[in-house]
């Protein structure tokens, strides 16, 4: 067969759009991982609405089927112990363990046994958020009504539900303490402070600068999921969502997101909404820690955290950059002076009066600085030493999937302050612990204490009365 130059161009070109075509299948964006959120979308509002709602059912199913196997989510609360506004404090471990198996026996197998046996509790691995793959903020219903009554502001999300029931979270609305105002206790006298009543409620206690830091708080302004745009999950365009919509009354409501520091989004953790009170006595803000001042977190919230750590989709969606030298500065100001609930029990070192104290929050209290190792991260008199500390649960299991989250060690997590413990469940950064039962069963296990039933019982009691 003679090969001529022409036959030789076409078999050229055709060879050139193959290798095209190659190129561009290898390189489809679709198929690759991305830091960044989609802003450019070609589907309608209506459309992403109806199929998100046709959904939820199948997801919500599926997640409650994942807190039920993890753990006992009944109504059981502790005789005679109640948060600060009121509200009983549930009581007993809730973590399920694999059957024929008992806490006892856990604690005397290494973390290599409990790896290979696959017996670490699912309870104490991380929660996932309710669809992690679609993630973002979540509010408890009885803050979303509460909102709902007072501003007429909508923060229901058409494709989920909050997952926890209501006797397993904090006070709602929670009791307010100041530290310039100690004399008063409750501020918000029973109420939830919203942009209806708080200059009514805080006229004459504040200076100008905090009730101007306190109106921003409470002032909504675009986020992530509740925005004008149709890449929201609120029915109506949305003015967005406040600081103290998930801080609520500058505590917390334990309204639930995934931390925006880390790609892709199963590897993204879930966090828990920390309490607000005593934040002055903190050093370490932010999901990664990296943030020294509540003035930078105050800040970086609006301009990052609300919008999962990407500024390119902040933009499309109405980022608030705040002026740092006045309206940054007046928020930190008022969250400033956020106090701690009363604990009557303790001195002013931080520790028990004797002469208040039971024997068993005694004893508590010396296996907390003893025995129990606590004191190594939680100092009196607030209980933290303002550090990070990696535990290394990864120690106790395999990493694998779970509800479209990966399950793998927690990294270096920030030492939270335990002064007001008892107001502030379910427990650890991502909430996995319901109760201060857990808590401690966590801690014995992943420190490998070995403590007694006694021993924990005892342990419950201190923690509850600081």
């Amino acid at each position: 067969m003679k090969v001529t130059f022409h036959t030789l161009r076409w078999a050229a070109l055709v060879a050139c759009l193959l290798i095209s075509v190659l190129a561009v299948r290898s390189q489809d964006n679709s198929k690759l991982p991305s830091s960044y959120m989609t802003v450019d979308i070609h589907e309608s509002f209506s459309t992403i609405m109806t199929r998100m709602t046709a959904a939820k059912p199948e997801i919500m199913k599926r997640h409650m089927a994942l807190l039920d196997q993890r753990y006992d989510l009944s109504n059981r609360p502790a005789q005679g112990v109640k948060m600060s506004g009121g509200k009983s404090v549930q009581q007993g471990v809730r973590v399920k363990l694999t059957d024929g198996t008992s806490w006892d026996q856990l604690s005397k197998l290494s973390p290599e046994q409990i790896k290979e046996r696959n017996l670490f509790p699912a309870g104490f691995l991380p929660l996932p958020h309710p669809n992690h793959p679609e993630g973002g903020m979540l509010f408890p219903k009885f803050e979303i009504d509460e909102i709902k009554k007072q501003e007429g502001r909508e923060l229901t999300r058409f494709d989920l539900d909050f997952d926890f029931p209501d006797h397993l979270l904090p006070d709602f609305p929670p009791p307010l303490y100041l530290t310039t105002r100690v004399d008063l206790g409750d501020v918000s006298h029973g109420k939830l402070v919203t942009l209806d009543n708080y200059y009514e409620l805080f006229n004459g206690i504040l200076n100008p600068k905090q009730i101007e830091g306190l109106r921003l708080l409470l002032t909504a302004f675009p986020q992530q999921q509740f925005n004008a745009t149709e890449d929201r999950r609120s029915e109506r365009p949305s003015r967005g969502v406040a600081c103290f919509d998930c801080h609520a009354n500058g505590h917390t409501n334990r309204a639930t997101h995934l931390v925006g520091d880390s790609r892709p989004q199963e590897f993204r953790h879930r966090i828990n909404t920390p309490s607000l009170r005593g934040v002055n006595i903190q050093r370490l803000f932010g999901s990664q820690r990296a943030l020294k001042t509540i003035e930078d977190f105050t800040e970086f919230e609006q301009r990052a955290a609300y919008f999962d750590g990407d500024p390119v989709i902040a933009q499309k969606k109405g980022v608030n950059v705040l002026d740092r030298g006045s309206q940054v500065h007046a928020m930190a100001e008022f969250q400033a002076i956020l106090d701690f609930p009363p604990a009557p029990k303790l001195g002013v070192d931080g520790k028990l009066n004797p002469k208040k104290a039971d024997a068993a929050e005694m004893r508590g209290q010396q296996l907390f600085f003893g025995k129990a190792r606590c004191v190594e991260c939680h100092q009196a008199p607030y209980y933290t030493d303002n550090l990070m500390h990696n535990l290394q649960t990864e120690r106790f299991f395999t990493s694998h999937p779970v509800n479209g989250m990966m399950a793998y060690g927690d990294g270096p997590i920030k030492t939270f302050p335990l002064r007001g413990a008892k107001d502030s469940p379910p427990y650890l950064h991502d909430g996995r612990l319901l109760t201060l039962e857990d808590t401690v069963e966590f801690f014995n296990l992943v420190l490998e204490l070995q403590l007694a039933q006694s021993e924990k019982a005892d342990l419950v009691a201190f923690l509850r009365v600081l």
